[in-house]
């Protein structure tokens, strides 16, 4: 009589080494989700444009912008495993497709959360776009304004310093001048992030006796003459500042008056044209750029 065993162990050993595979797919998706306790702010090299990830402490993720074209995607897929698909809260800092375009393709991809923006009006395909996205997946937005605070989690705090009021439905001939500001404060180590607002923007700032202090400044409107005024790079005093611009742009940004700012205040810059994506790390105590 032919018997069954042989083909019942090789069922066997097949089953436990699927369990097996299995096994370590679920430790490897628990360690790699689990949170290393430290605060990341990643400047993605996007091009002429802005985009910036940040994974808090306890894991939670934000994006402000997404730069001008769908190079985000690649970002987050180098900083994301393969099956988180959740992004906490996206931040569109102003209209300009060099900040709005990549944001299409996140929100085409990406459970996200909620948004934050500033709803100015602006008639842009790109930007009618972008609204559509949050209607279809019903995504909940947010309004900024001065004032607004954000719990990232427990440790982790983001503070709206600007628009100062409620932009919704208005025009405006500088856009530019609607820029979210905000500053990310995990511990000691504070971020300035100021999209692309203009020197305007930075005075108002000042005399309206914001805290603006930062050991990182993200530095306005890709180094453009039109932001980082001297008395506000004094409020700042940042020791680190990153410059997020295209190689071999066509507008000269950064421009070389800013960078002689930089340099007379004796603050080390960092650009996304000659380094790449430009990366920051913090246990709450020390700062750490990689």
């Amino acid at each position: 009589m032919e018997t069954c065993y042989p083909k019942v162990k090789k069922i066997y050993w097949q089953a436990l080494i699927i369990l097996g595979m299995l096994t370590l797919l679920v430790w490897l998706a628990y360690f790699s989700l689990r949170p290393d306790y430290k605060l990341h702010v990643n400047f993605y090299d996007v091009g002429q444009g802005d985009s910036i990830f940040i994974e808090t402490y306890l894991g939670n993720q934000i994006l402000i912008d997404g730069g001008p074209d769908s190079t985000v995607l690649q970002k987050l897929g180098t900083d994301l495993p393969f099956y988180d698909r959740t992004i906490d809260l996206v931040i569109l800092t102003h209209l300009h497709a060099d900040h709005t375009a990549g944001l299409i393709e996140v929100l085409k991809r990406y459970k996200v959360k909620q948004v934050m923006l500033t709803r100015v009006s602006y008639d842009t395909q790109t930007y009618k776009r972008f609204l559509d996205l949050l209607e279809e997946k019903n995504i909940h937005a947010t309004i900024a304004r001065a004032g607004q605070i954000v719990y990232l989690d427990d440790s982790t705090v983001l503070r709206v310093l600007h628009p100062f009021s409620d932009l919704s439905g208005q025009s405006f001939k500088q856009v530019n001048n609607t820029s979210i500001i905000s500053r990310l404060s995990f511990g000691k180590a504070d971020f300035l992030f100021t999209g692309d607002a203009s020197r305007e923007n930075e005075q108002a700032l000042v005399s309206g006796g914001y805290t603006v202090s930062s050991e990182v400044l993200k530095v306005g409107h890709q180094g453009s003459r039109t932001s980082s005024g001297e008395q506000f790079l004094n409020a700042v005093s940042p020791d680190y500042a990153v410059i997020s611009v295209g190689e071999e742009n066509s507008y000269g940004h950064p421009h070389q008056e800013v960078l002689d700012n930089f340099e007379k205040a004796n603050i080390p810059v960092s650009r996304t044209d000659e380094s790449g994506d430009i990366r920051f790390v913090s246990d709450g105590e020390l700062l750490e750029q990689l």
